[in-house]
């Protein structure tokens, strides 16, 4: 199988001389009011692909017809339906089990709304064809000058956001991840414990706060986007309420999950300890604030001292549980062993 890899620019250390064993890949592409686009995106996916599944989410606008069509001329297309809209991340799921039942090694999510490039597929499943990376997913703020084309709203949405999966996901090394255009191997897909991962809209950053729990080793490709005449099914609003508090939530459970539940290390009593110190100063403080207005009294220097010093001392306990954060991301992929199944490599 010809997989038409594109030129390298992302992973430099890698031996070009190297060549990755051919691969089954399959592309699930979630259709929800595409049907103008869809088409035109399923004709340009190349035959590095050997299966295309167009999971029907419930469309409304003819996106059945179209892919019905486009079947009859490419026989790797499958068709599956939802009756009802379930989001994108439903169709996914769906489209991946399907695809790993049938003996997928990569699935590729692709959108239906012309928004990312079928011919970039060869090189977000790069990383994961030379052993380098379980998860791959674009990223369009890679190259500053594709960025003239990105609605600005939506820019500076994806730089907040980026921020926030950061904290989230544990995934420091990451930008835009709300991106769509993800591939993920086989093995790792199907650890991962789908009936947990949010469906709708919050599905990409769900799934990189799980991938995490799993120690995925997750990278970013440079891609370009298309902004055309396409329209987005998310809610603005709805975004700006909801995606701050899961995010919240689940960066909560992955600090319990990784430096209480499953191990306990030095960034674990650093957390501990700028949480009990900074509480512990506040409530000092505000106590002492709280009299001193009652009593017309101006606290005492050794008093102001006291109520300072452990919330300093917190602060850098805090950030230097950041540094161990940020240095945590995982960084050794699952590698095909000698017998042929998958393990984990330790960490030299």
């Amino acid at each position: 199988m010809d997989c038409r890899l594109a030129p390298q620019t992302t992973f430099p250390n890698r031996v070009m001389s190297q060549k990755p064993c051919a691969r089954r890949i399959a592309v699930v592409i979630p259709c929800y009011k595409v049907s103008r686009h869809l088409a035109g995106v399923l004709s340009r996916i190349g035959p590095e692909v050997t299966a295309i599944y167009c999971v029907i989410d419930g469309c409304p606008d003819g996106s059945f017809d179209v892919a019905t069509q486009s079947a009859i001329a490419d026989k790797r297309i499958h068709i599956l339906s939802h009756f009802t809209n379930s989001g994108v991340g439903s169709a996914f799921i769906s489209g991946t089990t399907k695809a790993l039942s049938n003996g997928a090694e990569i699935i590729v999510k692709l959108d239906g709304d012309g928004q990312m490039h079928p011919e970039q597929i060869p090189l977000i499943v790069e990383p994961l064809l030379f052993g380098e990376a379980d998860f791959a997913k674009g990223n369009r703020f890679f190259h500053l000058e594709d960025l003239q084309s990105m609605p600005v709203l939506r820019m500076i949405g994806n730089a907040g956001l980026s921020f926030f999966s950061k904290l989230s996901t544990g995934y420091w090394n990451l930008f835009d991840p709300t991106n769509g255009f993800i591939a993920i191997q086989a093995e790792m897909a199907q650890r991962v414990p789908w009936d947990k991962v949010q469906r709708r809209f919050f599905f990409e950053s769900d799934l990189l706060f799980r991938l995490y729990t799993l120690r995925a080793i997750v990278v970013d490709v440079p891609m370009k986007a298309n902004y055309g005449n396409e329209r987005s099914n998310l809610s603005v609003v709805k975004a700006f309420v909801q995606f701050p508090y899961f995010h919240l939530l689940n960066f909560l459970k992955r600090i319990f999950y990784c430096y209480f539940l499953r191990e306990f290390n030095i960034a674990s009593l650093n957390l501990l300890l700028s949480i009990g110190l900074i509480g512990f100063g506040f409530c000092f403080g505000m106590v002492h604030w709280i009299r001193g207005n009652e009593l017309n009294q101006l606290a005492s220097a050794g008093t102001v001292m006291f109520a300072a010093l452990p919330v300093i001392l917190g602060w850098q306990a805090l950030l230097a549980f950041f540094a161990f954060d940020v240095g945590n991301v995982p960084k050794t992929p699952m590698r095909r062993a000698a017998s042929g199944k998958w393990q984990r490599q330790r960490d030299q």
